[in-house]
């Protein structure tokens, strides 16, 4: 039997650490990509993985990383990402720019340079991770929404041009996650008790369940699953009105 392969990009940072070790725990040979040479390849020696060191917004770079790899992968997780929360009035164009181009523009990048393969080979599963901000607009929060809401209609896109060719595309909008740049957020204690009592689940969110979902989506198990945007938040997304008052009877 043929062992299937992955790449997860921003594989050093938490989320995607715990989805390489996810897809490693599953039977894959996995790669983790990112920019940080020194990271990622820490990261891959901890896991048993290959590091790949690119900027996900060089396209050349993306593909030299892919053939260092050595094989198309079976899956691909476009997790890299940045965030930089500023109220609108006062976000830098160069900060604004620079979001869109690692969140949106990055993940782009890399479906296609994996999906050119995944094409010929007629099969493949990309996962792109973007947030419930894509969903919910939040004040102070700069052009994070717009690149992640810009990432889940990308996804229905890939999913309508590549769903024919063999391909699924789906995404992971993941909620109040106590890892990665929201982790120093959660290290206040009140923040920390206001956000989890916010969800309907009673806590915050953790790496290992956007590594879950990543996998399900991934898997044979979600095979008839294409351009789907999963969301996984304890159910804060739909919580707006458990929130106000109701009137009274």
């Amino acid at each position: 039997m043929v062992m299937k392969t992955a790449l997860v990009t921003g594989g050093s940072g938490d989320i995607g650490r715990a989805i390489a070790k996810a897809l490693i725990t599953d039977g894959y040979r996995v790669a983790v990509l990112d920019l940080d040479a020194e990271k990622i390849r820490a990261t891959a020696e901890e896991l048993g993985a290959t590091a790949l060191v690119a900027d996900v917004t060089d396209e050349a770079a993306v593909e030299r990383a892919l053939e260092e790899f050595g094989a198309v992968p079976d899956v691909v997780v476009n997790n890299a990402g940045i965030g930089r929360f500023d109220a609108l009035i006062d976000v830098p164009v160069e900060t604004f720019r620079h979001q869109l181009d690692v969140n949106l523009t990055g993940a782009f990048i890399t479906a296609r340079a994996a999906a050119k393969g995944m094409i010929a080979r007629g099969s493949g599963a990309i996962v792109n991770i973007t947030s419930i901000a894509a969903l919910t607009a939040g004040p102070g929060t700069g052009s994070y929404p717009a690149a992640k809401a810009g990432l889940a209609k990308l996804t229905e896109m890939m999913a309508l041009e590549w769903g024919p060719l063999g391909l699924r595309v789906n995404a992971i909008a993941p909620g109040f996650i106590d890892a990665g740049i929201a982790a120093p957020f959660y290290k206040d204690p009140e923040v920390r008790a206001l956000r989890g009592n916010a969800v309907p689940s009673r806590r915050l969110g953790l790496a290992e369940d956007i590594a879950n979902a990543a996998i399900y989506l991934a898997g044979d198990q979600a095979s008839y699953i294409n351009g789907h945007h999963m969301v996984v938040d304890g159910g804060v997304s739909v919580s707006l009105l458990t929130n106000l008052p109701r009137v009274a009877e």
